[in-house]
């Protein structure tokens, strides 16, 4: 079997050349579903991985854009439109200067599985550019996101291609986005979604990220009988994701108490409350200032340059980017007593680290079913523009509720091994069987 997924990913890593972002996501989905092509061999014979890893299209293109001081600036733009098989293209788009092709194939791959296991008729696909929004004008951002639209409205449309944002792209962008589109396109379409509420958006789509994460980590521990009432939880980040975390974390009866950005993390043994959550979201959402204020205001632990898992807590649910737990980060948290980790960010975890967790026996929920809570919102968002209706906001969150506990069924189906859940074997293969069943309904594609 290891000869077997030695021999596919040499031929992966040959055809992708240093993208090791994408040959580790590949890597992690062929390790779970080969004993399972080994017993259903018509998806081998169809060659559905060698397919299923090559994106069905990749759009590169220079985005130049004028800024404030009448300079050309030039920035390289991506679409990844990876696999359409059961519906339009979905997944974000990311502003941020580490983008490139290997990041975004990993993404757009982890998308294709996400949105399957959404049980939404939802492909995948990513996209971006090297752009750094940090720092610029209103002015700045709006010109490069016109820029940017004008090359991507040829490729997008609600029925081919449906971009959202990502880290770097909130509503700022995607208003500007929007408005390149319908201008270039004359037509008011559900062609982005996070859109603004007076204009097409839906309700919880900030916030379903984070909310569906802990919806996730709930029912994790409710399989050993156990909730996150009265749990210490960490979280990275301090964005949207970790946000909407503490949010739900705090409304479910646990206690957050850390927060970090690049520069460092924030640990507060009293918890993160509403109170002190609403000046982290003045402080990040709208002055888009440094996590430290944070220690400043409180009078807590600042911890310059570290990330939050040194802390003691029962669950853990890192918010922030790729690859932000490795293989001594995790040792560290099981060490103090973590039981959960749930993943809000995508491939946050190192594949050591994963091994350490689940070695550990402990409760661990890969990404691409975590935070699948996202883009599921996203999807209704899609359903609410092509019936023109607006859902409130309790039908959206009992929807994104109901969502996250079918995908965590999906998981403990496909992961069951004796007395453990293994949810990134169960994760892997459920997205994979639907995807794969749907291209061998539809030939050679």
């Amino acid at each position: 079997m290891s000869n077997k997924i030695e021999a596919f990913m040499e031929k992966v890593k040959a055809k992708n050349t240093g993208e090791t972002e994408f040959h580790q996501a590949v890597q992690e989905v062929v390790e779970s579903v080969m004993p399972y092509l080994e017993k259903n061999p018509k998806y081998l014979k169809a060659k559905i991985l060698e397919r299923i890893t090559e994106p069905e299209r990749t759009i590169i293109f220079r985005v130049p854009w004028l800024d404030d001081k009448g300079e050309i600036q030039v920035n390289r733009g991506y679409r990844i439109e990876m696999n359409s098989a059961i519906g339009p293209y979905k997944g974000g788009l990311r502003l941020h200067p580490s983008v490139n092709l290997g990041i975004l194939k990993f993404l757009a791959f982890e998308q294709v599985f996400k949105n399957s296991l959404t049980t939404l008729p939802m492909g995948g696909g990513k996209g971006g550019s090297d752009f750094d929004p940090k720092g610029k004008s209103d002015n700045e951002v709006m010109k490069f996101c016109q820029s940017f639209m004008s090359e991507l409205f040829r490729h997008i449309g609600p029925d081919t291609d449906v971009p959202a944002g990502d880290i770097g792209v909130g509503g700022r962008e995607i208003g500007y986005l929007f408005g390149q589109y319908k201008r270039l396109r004359n037509e008011f379409t559900g062609v982005l979604t996070g859109k603004g509420l007076k204009w097409g958006g839906s309700l919880i789509r900030p916030e379903a990220t984070g909310y569906g994460a802990v919806y996730f980590a709930e029912e994790m521990l409710k399989t050993r009988g156990d909730s996150i009432k009265g749990k210490v939880c960490t979280v990275s980040g301090s964005g949207n994701v970790a946000q909407y975390t503490v949010e739900k974390v705090n409304q479910l009866g646990g206690k957050c108490v850390t927060l970090s950005d690049s520069n460092g993390t924030i640990y507060d043994p009293k918890g993160i409350d509403d109170k002190k959550l609403a000046f982290v979201m003045e402080l990040k959402n709208v002055k888009r200032g440094r996590i430290k204020e944070y220690a400043t205001k409180y009078g807590c632990k600042y911890l310059e340059g570290k990330r939050p898992w040194g802390m003691k807590c029962d669950a853990a649910f890192p918010s922030a980017t790729q690859n932000e737990i490795d293989k001594s980060d995790a040792k560290e948290l099981v060490k103090n007593g973590c039981i959960c980790v749930a993943e809000g960010a995508n491939m946050p975890t190192t594949p050591e680290g994963i091994e350490v967790f689940q070695n550990a026996k402990i409760l661990y929920g890969p990404g691409k079913a975590a935070n699948a809570g996202g883009v599921s919102v996203s999807g209704l968002e899609m359903s609410q523009n092509s019936e023109r209706l607006s859902w409130s906001r309790k039908e959206v969150d009992a929807k994104l509720h109901g969502i996250m506990v079918s995908i965590h069924q999906t998981c403990v189906k496909y992961g069951t091994e004796g007395k453990y859940i293994n949810y990134v074997k169960g994760a892997n293969i459920g997205g994979f069987v639907k995807v794969a069943d749907a291209m061998l309904d539809q030939g050679l594609v």
